[in-house]
């Protein structure tokens, strides 16, 4: 609180502690979304087109180009602004959490946002600590606390935090007001496990780890703990580890931008031609200069300057070329189309009664273009239970059947008799050797925990390690219960008998040894657990053999496995091992080493008790959709902080591996000679690899790589041989990252998404240290697990489960993608259809530039006459029914790489749209132009009466090709396409049969109704639609019989699948599989 007032001193600008992940803010807004939406290309372009038409006299007016920009920029910024809010409403939430600071000799409530650096802050059991601290006190004696680092490192088990002497005896709120201190700490950085700093009190105390309290963390199994703020605001360690939050483009939107310029080199071309053939007409001297129509003095001097102009009114004239409406219909399509995920019943989690929920729409259809999927391990794939499954006891396996351990083969009836020797040491040694804490409001209670008859009440148990609370549980409930330290000492009741044991010696797990020990001092009994490759190596007695096959059908199972042995000590041995423990903890030099060694020394000679086997509780599901999810194409990579041995056996029980797969390690390298050795080992699998799948029958016959790697590894990997690691990588099916840091999760990532074949990845998480790599990803997903919020409030998307990932991908992501991609062609479609009779006219001109369409149609044509039916399209179309997508995940595979927005696809819609523009202008032509006294009244048609003939057949035209590509009707899309049409004649008979007393001009007064009065343009319109239209199904028809994709054969299947009340049939799901 205050800082000692030295001359020298300079007092340092500390963040405050606002927690910022929005982009805007009310000053930024408007010129920061302006400057972001005028970097699309179509937008910045109908910008100087709009300012053309200001400058110069254009043969349209400058509302035609005006109008739609404003209208799409608006609506554009809407959206965005919106979802902003949302974020702006999070964080404010964050920010605004209530906290208690020590002020003023008291304790003060005050908001998170206001902590300052130097603030002593209160945090209660159960509270999430608001800032980065240094603990100071809590309310044990020894200053000792307990929290969880769920939300940081993924890992849910107990941490224990401890605060320097000096400062644990001031357990007071007026004491603490008192205390004059100052910390010397290091710059903020990302690192989690790093921290070096110190604090001043009368001398000058070291601080590590042990003596921080993150930002994110949880306070558990203590009262309260005082703590001093040291890192604020974006500056603590969880902000850090935040990727910048950047505006992230879908693959959809990239390609329509190089559409976009390619249709804008059509432009240039049609309005630079037309400039060149209109001077090289009027080289002919009668074409110059009609009588009708002589130039100005003024026009004659400046021909450099008119041909300028004339370049300048041809692009004004074939600007509707490109399609400025295609961006806000697409954001209206995103932005409604995210709606349908919050509202699908299948994404819904009744237990939680949690929803999926979108906080980015710009990506909806990058769901359906996923190649790579990045995963958490703990509480992504797994729930974060560990269950006790079964144990081996003196070379006998057990099972817990109703609160017993029965021998396998055995029922709970079977006689029991006296509990064995081995047996109930084996389940001692599982309630002595452990670092579990029991819920102090339980061990403080008057009765502690247990009833006044005797009986057990349940006890809550906190751990440092899941499976130690799995196994504590396990005893309890078979009659060896661990009920609490007191001092020095650890209490059992053992079948109801009390038993208390002093701790003298806790051998400290670390993750060389792979195992853990403490010394009792009853018989001076050493009890040791670990994994089978660190204890059974070291046992020279009991059963081992016997359970090293058990540890192995365990392992087979995915249990997490343990083995349990002990040693007795002499009285002579005790002492010798005492003396050493005491001069390695108290060297000053290689404290370490001499520890190994000592620990080394200790745990030798050991009589194996046993084995445990534990699960890991996987999520519903997530073994089928892991592989639903390989049969699609998608590569799976389990990134995760755990230990090797851990996330090797998850992933060996989720299916990420087979246990047929050839798994390849890259771990515990500490050099990079090591490292690229190893690497160069790997290679010849990834050739065997290759020469198979050259020759591979059928896929199943392939052998599959799966290969595991851990993050110092990983660190060196990337260092110096990055092309070398994805070589190996790319070949194989799995890949599992153990010990990976939050940073290093978002480098992997980074990595993929780099790489020359630039694949779409996709990460879900659901803890803080997974929000690099999510915001790192093309698509981010949260999972609202218990690891708090920091995950789904910087995701793209958020689902409750791991197994709503498979209908979030093939369903949604299908619909969407196949959706957007026929929005974004036919919008190029049906503007070549638009402007080219407009470019063909000028033919028919001179070049004058006269228009063939009045400017209220081209205002509108994009605007009204041709818009819903796209937008209801792709908001409703299922080109396959959704259980489909779903139980044949294969069908994934058609829409990869971004197979309907390719440059075949594109190239197939424009070559059409140019078709239909020949045929809408020379049929129109043919039909009706040379034949200009059709009328009833024997009155001429008019450039404005063929100009609408055009108009009308392209309307009809461009809204029945909608219609051909729509599978699915609803009575939305018949009202919208049909009513399209009608509209446009409804509108056209007024705009025409009335005068208007607003507009200067009315070239089109009752053009309309006497075109439809003519039996002859009826006739036309009907055969040029028909004539457009025909080809493309025959082209439809041939394709499908000739070369059906899987979709396609899918859409026919789906058809005998069918009832007459547009049910499936009950056998569908038999039918999906046999095809």
């Amino acid at each position: 609180n205050r800082f000692p007032q030295h001359g020298h001193y300079v007092p340092q600008k500390f963040a405050d502690n606002r927690i910022i992940s929005s982009k805007y803010t009310v000053w930024n807004f408007v010129p920061k979304n302006l400057f972001e939406q005028f970097r699309r290309v179509a937008n910045f372009y109908f910008l100087i087109i709009f300012l053309v038409q200001l400058m110069i006299d254009t043969p349209t007016s400058p509302i035609t180009s005006g109008l739609p920009l404003f209208f799409v920029i608006t609506v554009t910024a809407i959206k965005q602004g919106y979802e902003d809010w949302l974020r702006h409403k999070a964080d404010n939430e964050v920010n605004g959490a209530p906290v208690y600071v020590v002020r003023s000799g008291g304790l003060v409530k005050t908001r998170s946002k206001n902590i300052r650096v130097g603030d002593i802050v209160r945090v209660a059991k159960d509270e999430t600590f608001p800032v980065d601290l240094v603990l100071l006190s809590s309310d044990r004696v020894d200053g000792s606390c307990h929290v969880t680092t769920a939300s940081l490192d993924g890992e849910t088990n107990l941490k224990t935090h401890v605060a320097v002497p000096e400062t644990a005896v001031l357990q007071s709120v007026a004491n603490l007001d008192k205390l004059v201190a100052v910390i010397e700490c290091q710059q903020p950085e990302a690192d989690l496990y790093s921290f070096k700093m110190r604090i001043c009190l009368f001398l000058f105390r070291p601080l590590g780890p042990e003596s921080l309290l993150l930002r994110g963390a949880r306070l558990k199994n203590t009262k309260e703990i005082f703590g001093v703020a040291v890192y604020t605001g974006m500056e603590t360690k969880m902000a850090l580890n935040y990727k910048s939050k950047s505006q992230k483009r879908s693959a959809v939107e990239k390609s329509m931008n190089s559409f976009l310029i390619i249709y804008l080199m059509i432009l240039l071309f049609e309005a630079i031609l037309s400039t060149i053939l209109k001077y090289a007409w009027q080289a002919e001297e009668k074409w110059d200069e009609p009588w009708y129509n002589e130039k100005t003095e003024h026009e004659r001097n400046s021909s450099k300057v008119i041909f300028i102009s004339d370049f300048l009114a041809f692009l004004v004239l074939y600007n509707f070329i490109i399609p400025i409406s295609l961006y806000v219909t697409v954001e209206m399509q995103k932005f409604l189309g995210s709606f349908f995920i919050g509202w699908d019943l299948d994404l819904y989690h009744e237990e939680t009664n949690q929803r999926a929920q979108v906080n980015t729409s710009d990506l909806n259809e990058e769901l359906g273009q996923v190649e790579y999927v990045f995963t958490d391990k703990t509480g992504t794939l797994t729930e974060n239970e560990m269950q006790f499954r079964e144990c081996s006891i003196n070379g006998i396996k057990y099972q817990e059947v109703n609160g017993k351990l029965t021998p396998e083969g055995f029922s709970e009836d079977s006689p029991d008799g006296n509990r064995h020797n081995l047996e109930e040491l084996f389940l001692k040694a599982v309630c002595l050797c452990h670092t579990v804490q029991v819920n102090a409001d339980q061990t403080d209670s008057a009765d502690g925990p247990w009833h006044a008859n005797g009986i057990i009440s349940p006890l809550e148990y906190y751990a440092s390690s899941p499976d130690e609370k799995a196994l504590v549980e396990a005893a309890s409930r078979v009659g060896v219960v661990f009920t609490g330290t007191s001092g020095d000492s650890m209490e059992v009741k053992s079948l109801g008998k009390p038993e208390r044991y002093k701790l003298l010696h806790v051998l400290e797990f670390d993750p060389n040894r792979r195992r853990m020990s403490v010394i009792v001092e009853r018989e001076k009994l050493l009890f040791t657990k670990g994994a089978e490759s660190s204890i059974l190596p070291r046992s020279k007695s009991g059963e081992i053999d016997k359970t090293r096959i058990h540890v192995d059908e365990f392992a087979l199972k995915g249990l997490r496995t343990l083995c349990i042995a002990y040693r007795r000590f002499t009285p002579e041995e005790y002492q010798e091992i005492g003396k050493r423990l005491h001069e390695a903890r108290t060297a000053l030099q290689q404290r370490e080493e001499r520890l190994a060694d000592v620990f080394n020394f200790i745990e030798r000679d050991l009589e194996l008790l046993g084995a445990t086997g534990v699960e890991d509780k996987l999520q519903e599901k997530v073994q089928e959709t892991i592989e639903a999810l390989r049969l699609a194409g998608i590569k799976v990579w389990v990134l995760t902080g755990d230990k090797h041995e851990t996330a090797v056996s998850v992933s060996l029980s989720c299916g990420h591996f087979h246990r047929t797969m050839n798994i390849l390690e890259l771990v515990q390298h500490k050099s990079d000679s090591t490292c690229a050795e190893q690497l160069r080992q790997l290679l010849p699998f990834k050739k065997i690899l290759t020469l198979l799948s050259l020759n591979r029958i059928k896929e199943d016959h392939v052998i599959q790589h799966g290969l595991v790697v851990d993050g110092t590894s990983l660190s060196l990997a990337l260092r110096e041989h990055e092309k070398l690691f994805m070589e190996v990588c790319k070949n194989c099916s799995a890949v599992l990252c153990c010990r990976m840091a939050p940073l290093q999760k978002a480098k992997v990532v980074r990595l993929l998404k780099t790489s020359p074949e630039k694949p779409i990845t996709l990460a879900i998480g659901d803890g803080a240290n997974d929000v690099s790599m999510i915001q790192e990803a093309h698509v981010g997903i949260g999972i609202m697990g218990k690891e708090g919020r920091q995950a789904v409030r910087n995701s793209d998307y958020a689902i409750a489960r791991f197994k709503f990932l498979s209908k979030l991908l093939f369903v949604h992501g299908h619909f969407y993608y196949i959706r957007i991609a026929t929005l974004v062609q036919y919008f190029f479609y049906k503007n070549v259809c638009f402007i080219t009779p407009q470019f063909l006219y000028q033919f028919f001109c001179l070049f004058s530039q006269q228009t063939l369409y009045d400017s209220v149609y081209l205002t509108l044509y994009n605007i009204c006459f041709t818009s819903l039916p796209v937008l209801i399209y792709s908001l409703f179309e299922q080109h396959v029914h959704p259980h489909v997508l779903q139980s044949k995940p294969v069908l994934y595979r058609d829409i990869s790489k971004n197979a309907h927005l390719g440059f075949k696809p594109f190239l197939y819609w424009t070559i059409l749209g140019f078709f239909h523009a020949f045929v809408f202008f020379y049929g129109s032509y043919l039909l009706m132009g040379e034949d200009t006294s059709l009328l009833g009244n024997g009155q001429m048609f008019g450039n404005w009466t063929f100009g609408t003939l055009v108009f009308t057949v392209m309307v009809i035209t461009v809204t029945m090709k909608m219609a051909l590509e729509t599978h699915f009707w609803t009575w939305i899309n018949h009202f919208v396409t049909w009513g399209s049409i009608v509209f446009y004649f409804i509108f056209s008979l007024f705009y025409g049969g009335i005068i208007w007393p607003f507009l200067h001009t009315q070239d089109m007064y009752f053009v309309f109704v006497q075109l439809l009065s003519s039996g002859s343009a009826w006739f036309a319109i009907i055969l040029i639609v028909v004539a457009c239209l025909f080809i493309d199904v025959v082209k439809k028809v041939l394709y499908r019989h000739l070369q059906p994709t899987s979709t396609e054969k899918a859409q026919v299947m789906l058809c005998f699948c069918i009832q007459p009340d547009n049910s499936l049939r009950n056998d569908f799901s038999e039918i999906c599989l046999v095809n």
